[in-house]
């Protein structure tokens, strides 16, 4: 019998410190790359988009891969990229966590609608207090000392 899932994931993480060092015009280029390895990976993105000090990925991850590998190769293997493309000069690293939340398909166009947004989104509400609205519809409680 052949494996099947059908798990979506919303994975979130932000620069060191939270810094405003990711600048829109090269963004694009940044989702692309990731994009790339995932597809590699064997995952399906569905979207990836964030804004100056953090992002979102949807994707599908497949069922041979660790989410937690999968999560530091794309923050090692992006933060290279960046330094050697030269894509954000104030670009020092990932932050060391992320967050990672499932699913259901059926929940897929609410949330590529939502990680499509996150421009708009953010001029109201900040990453902190969207990353707090992710844990508690998730029932995480969060552990301030870590949120730094």
């Amino acid at each position: 019998m052949s494996t099947y899932t059908q798990t979506l994931y919303q994975i979130v993480f932000s620069t060191k410190y939270r810094e405003k060092s990711l600048s829109k015009n090269n963004r694009i280029i940044l989702f692309k790359y990731m994009s790339g390895l995932l597809s590699n990976k064997n995952c399906h993105v569905y979207r990836i988009n964030g804004i100056e000090d953090h992002l979102h990925i949807i994707t599908h991850i497949h069922p041979s891969i660790a989410l937690s590998s999968l999560v530091r190769a794309i923050k090692v293997s992006s933060a290279l990229f960046i330094k050697e493309q030269k894509l954000f000069s104030h670009f020092h690293s990932w932050q060391d966590g992320y967050g990672a939340f499932t699913y259901g398909i059926q929940d897929k166009d609410r949330l590529i609608e939502y990680v499509i947004n996150q421009e708009s989104h953010h001029k109201t509400k900040s990453f902190k207090e969207e990353y707090l609205d992710l844990l508690n519809e998730h029932g995480i409680v969060l552990d301030e000392k870590y949120f730094l």
